[in-house]
């Protein structure tokens, strides 16, 4: 799931954390570290556990059942905003196809009117319904979507490669554009740290790997085989697609745009581009952005199943389609939160604020992970011998201590700037919605989780086994 994480937020970054400046691309690397950490860390808690729900269930074992349901709520909540998010932006990109091609009433009618919310719930639901279907549609779906979400990203590499600051300038001059004075841009460790906090949302991909859980083949080498290589991949496409760009244009430019329209990878090469070039890799982030939902929404159906089947959520979302196998209750729910996300984006006309939940709550998510590495071996000693990831226990250490350590870094980072942000009312501020669904869900959580003790059973024994695959 590469679409907004690299065609948007290495250039959002520069209005969302003014200051960043040139440090875009080591601020990118430097966010790499708290996430290749936290993909070590899903990489050896899916060895042990490889069950659908993944984030969840390693939580609930590791740690305690409601630090579980905590955990995995505010990466539901967060990716199931941000699908929202996605789906609202990706209006944008086809418009830019369709004007590249000369179709510009068709661009304006999505753009204009209750054209971009129509099509942003059309997709939202569109991909409910292919995950409905079951993992053989959703292969079919995704499998040429990723290809050709490499290919056409492969050209902005190439565009961005081979030209220059200057050839921009020249370029941008011929348009009647003109390219600010370059300034200085002191190093400062405070930005430079928020900034990576933002940039850390890239990653989180690898992630939606874990949840499905044993849908895979052979789940217990796949999982965390598919995790790290993923986390690879994507990383050398991240630098290189962010390296290129920022080659080809100069951050004082990116960073004089206006918020609105968001800007993009496309957009900024659009003056080294013609007419059918621009309309070729703005395709190429449309397509990338598409590629988002389906990955997002399987991960966080799996979640509410997860949670219902275990006995700590409503036992409604443990409902399963009789002959597909997929968790449809869950993928409605799913789909009605990524439709809260669609209307917060297009009451906000901003795409940041979803992603500043998503990065609240996968802070949080991955934190968490890296605690339940550390405590698993004395919580769940025959767990914890399952692991073929990290097996050593001071690797276990060493990652888990560091993960920590970085991400909770980050995350007060990222607190403190959100709380320093001035806001007119108090649901523009992304932590507060995401605090507020964060205290619901926990409250609906804590009278289920009551509920389950009063039946009866050994609690202790259920949260302390896998459940049947």
């Amino acid at each position: 799931m590469v679409g907004a994480s690299i065609h948007i937020m290495p250039f959002l970054v520069q209005l969302s954390v003014p200051g960043i400046g040139p440090w875009v691309v080591p601020a990118f690397a430097f966010a790499a570290v708290p996430a290749f950490l936290a993909a070590l860390a899903y990489a050896a808690l899916a060895s042990a556990m490889p069950r659908a729900g993944g984030s969840y269930l390693f939580a609930s074992r590791g740690l305690h059942p409601s630090l579980g349901f905590v955990a995995s709520f505010s990466q539901w909540v967060g990716l199931s905003i941000v699908i929202g998010a996605v789906a609202y932006v990706i209006p944008v990109f086809l418009g830019g196809v369709a004007d590249g091609l000369g179709a510009g009433a068709v661009a304006t009618a999505l753009l204009a009117g209750p054209g971009r919310l129509v099509v942003a719930l059309l997709l939202v639901w569109g991909f409910v319904g292919v995950n409905l279907r079951g993992l053989a549609a959703y292969e079919r779906t995704l499998i040429p979507l990723m290809l050709l979400m490499f290919a056409l990203g492969a050209i902005v590499i190439v565009v961005g490669a081979t030209q220059d600051h200057g050839a921009f300038a020249d370029a941008l001059r011929r348009a009647g554009g003109t390219v600010p004075a370059p300034r200085a841009a002191p190093f400062d460790k405070d930005t430079f740290i928020a900034a990576a906090a933002v940039l850390f949302s890239s990653f989180i991909g690898f992630d939606a790997i874990a949840q499905a859980g044993g849908e895979a083949r052979d789940p217990a080498r796949a999982l965390p085989r598919a995790i790290l290589l993923t986390f690879g991949v994507v990383a050398a496409f991240y630098f290189s697609f962010t390296a290129a760009v920022y080659h080809a244009v100069p951050w004082e430019y990116v960073a004089a745009l206006p918020a609105d329209p968001t800007p993009t990878a496309s957009a900024l090469l659009a003056p080294f581009l013609s007419r059918l070039g621009r309309a070729a890799i703005t395709a190429g982030a449309a397509v990338a952005l598409i590629n988002d939902l389906p990955g997002m929404l399987l991960s966080v159906s799996r979640l509410m199943f997860a949670w219902a089947r275990d006995g700590v959520f409503p036992t409604w979302a443990v409902d399963v389609h009789p002959t597909r196998h997929t968790p449809r209750a869950a993928l409605f729910a799913s789909g009605a939160m990524a439709t809260v996300g669609v209307l917060l984006s297009h009451g906000a006309k901003s795409f940041s604020k979803g992603v500043d939940i998503m990065v609240v709550a996968m802070l949080v998510n991955f934190l968490l992970m890296c605690l339940a590495l550390l405590a698993l071996p004395g919580r769940n000693p025959e767990l914890a011998a399952r692991m073929t990831i990290l097996r050593a226990p001071r690797a276990r250490t060493v990652v888990g201590v560091a993960g920590v350590a970085l991400l909770s870094l980050f995350l007060a980072v990222h607190v403190r700037r959100e709380l320093a942000a001035e806001v007119a009312v108090w649901y523009e501020r992304p932590l507060a919605v995401w605090g507020v669904v964060m205290a619901l869900g926990t409250a609906v959580h804590l009278v289920e989780f009551r509920r389950s003790r009063a039946r009866g059973g050994d609690l202790a024994a259920r949260f302390a086994t896998l459940p049947e695959e």
